[in-house]
């Protein structure tokens, strides 16, 4: 039998980047094709195939698909909360017609299956703050999470009515120290590290005691290659599965920073990113994630800051 072909649509993300390089050390440098808007393949840490691909082009990603007979998709691009507030037409158009993209040709073309990321910016001020239930009220108050939960529902469509294998997870902020955020509400989580290396301080864009969910990168990394593994019965939320990692606020990482530099210093100037953390939720119940698939996440809050203050460069 002829092997898988994955495709990683925005492969030079905060995700792709990360995610590109696991998928090759698992199933092959050739076997693994990036691709993004830019024609950058030089940030990809391992070596492989790369084509330049902008996924709003639909005749260039079919190309790109029958060219190497691509059986798997992770669709990765996508305008975040942040970038997406200065243009919300822009990010609508981006997040949604990628996605119709990749969903009409994977019908077309007999995709196996489909990884596309969701976020907790689907939930809303009145979806429950605390141990955010998996079916719950969504109600979202930026572009981004509208996009979002649009797409939520066609990817539940598409597997309905075409019978399209499309796995996805509501990811929390994500916080890595191989790649910068790419312009989202919890950008703040990543930036405090490099600027505690650099400067001993440190001026947060959030209130102190601003609570949300985050995740480690490893974690989030094995979230999605735990999830397209499991056997496809075991699947049993079409439209995106809640998962956690952790949740703290800025004040709390600042503490736990603290702990291994002691003149670590913060402050706090909140901006327009303040009344989007508010809309969203503070933790997370994933309970249908670990009972489906056996999700679980490794790093704490502690274990997180040892090994990014350990990794950061400046």
């Amino acid at each position: 039998m002829a092997k898988d072909t994955i495709l990683v649509l925005g492969a030079l993300g905060q995700i792709g980047t990360e995610l590109t390089a696991s998928l090759r050390e698992i199933y092959g440098e050739n076997q693994v094709i990036a691709s993004d808007i830019a024609d950058e393949r030089k940030l990809i840490e391992t070596p492989g195939l790369y084509e330049h691909i902008n996924v709003l082009d639909k005749e260039k990603l079919a190309y790109v698909i029958d060219k190497y007979k691509v059986t798997h998709l992770y669709l990765l691009a996508a305008i975040l909360s942040a970038v997406g507030e200065t243009n919300p037409k822009f990010a609508w158009n981006l997040n949604m017609e990628s996605l119709f993209n990749v969903l009409e040709i994977a019908a077309e073309k007999g995709i196996k299956k489909i990884f596309w990321p969701s976020s907790i910016a689907i939930f809303g001020s009145d979806t429950p703050k605390i141990n955010t239930p998996q079916n719950t009220t969504l109600n979202p108050t930026t572009a981004y999470g509208i996009s979002k939960l649009a797409g939520e529902m066609w990817v539940n469509y598409f597997f309905l009515k075409k019978g399209l294998d499309i796995r996805s997870v509501r990811y929390p902020g994500l916080i890595s120290y191989k790649t910068l955020p790419g312009g989202g509400t919890t950008d703040y989580a990543v930036e405090i590290f490099y600027a505690a290396k650099r400067e001993n301080k440190y001026q947060c864009f959030l209130r102190s005691d601003t609570i949300l969910p985050m995740m480690y990168m490893p974690d989030a990394l094995r979230a999605c290659i735990e999830l397209m593994e499991a056997p496809a019965a075991d699947i049993r939320v079409r439209s995106s599965y809640n998962i956690a990692g952790m949740s703290f606020s800025p004040a709390d990482l600042a503490a736990a920073i603290q702990q291994y530099l002691p003149d670590f210093s913060i402050t706090y100037k909140p901006d327009f990113r303040q009344e989007i953390a508010d809309s969203w939720t503070q933790s997370i119940d994933d309970s249908q994630a670990r009972n489906d698939w056996h999700w679980q996440p490794k790093f704490t809050l502690s274990s997180m800051v040892n090994d990014m203050l350990e990794n950061v460069k400046i």
